[in-house]
C-alpha cells in the first residue's frame, strides 16, 4: 500500500508539472500573438477578492508603495488610495512644484479610474491633503479642471498635514461611481 501511495503522488506531481508547463506554453503562445498581430493587452489586472472586492490595478499609474491596493472595487463603488505626484515609469516625482504634481496626481487617479471602468465624471467624494494650505488656490484651479463644468462637483474635504508620503506636496483619493 505505501509503495502505492509513493507511485500515485510522483504520478500526480508529473501531471501537475506537465500541466504548468502546457499553462506557461499557452500563455506565452497568447502573448506572442498578440504581439505579432500588434495588439495590446491593456494595463490593467482585475483580481477578485472575498466578499465580492475586486482589487484594481494598473501599470499606468505608479504601484502602491506600502500595503494597500490602488483601487477596490465593491458593490458597483470605486475607492481609489491616496495617489501622489510619481511617475509610473521611473516611481519619482514629476516636479518640486506644487502645478506640476497636482496635475501628475491627478493624471495617476484618472488612468486608476480608467482601469476600474470609470472616470472622473463618476466621481462623488475626494480628499485632499497639502503640505501646505497657501497651495489651495493653485490646487482648485488644476483640479476644477478635470471635472466638467456642467455637471456637480464632487463633495471634497482638504487638509494641511504635516507630512506626506515621500514628502510630497499633494495626495488626493477619491471615491467614485462604477
Amino acid at each position: 500500500f505505501p509503495r502505492t501511495l509513493v507511485i500515485f503522488f510522483k504520478m500526480f506531481s508529473r501531471l501537475l508539472l506537465t500541466k504548468r508547463t502546457l499553462s506557461s506554453f499557452l500563455c506565452n503562445y497568447s502573448k506572442n500573438i498578440k504581439m505579432s498581430n500588434n495588439i495590446e493587452e491593456p494595463p490593467l489586472k482585475k483580481q477578485k477578492l472575498e466578499n465580492g472586492k475586486e482589487e484594481i490595478v494598473t501599470s499606468d499609474a505608479p504601484a502602491a508603495i506600502g500595503p494597500y491596493s490602488q483601487a477596490i472595487k465593491a458593490n458597483g463603488m470605486i475607492f481609489v488610495s491616496g495617489c501622489i505626484a510619481l511617475k509610473s515609469d521611473t516611481m519619482e516625482f514629476v516636479s518640486d512644484e506644487i502645478e506640476g504634481q497636482t496635475k501628475q496626481v491627478m493624471e495617476n487617479m484618472g488612468a486608476i479610474l480608467r482601469a476600474a471602468g470609470s472616470n472622473f465624471s463618476k466621481v462623488v467624494k475626494t480628499t485632499i491633503l497639502l503640505q501646505d494650505m497657501n497651495d489651495f488656490v493653485t490646487v482648485n484651479g488644476i483640479y476644477a479642471s478635470y471635472f466638467n463644468e456642467d455637471s456637480p462637483k464632487p463633495a471634497r474635504a482638504t487638509f494641511a498635514v504635516k507630512t506626506l508620503p515621500k514628502n510630497a506636496m499633494i495626495e488626493i483619493d477619491c471615491i467614485a461611481l462604477e
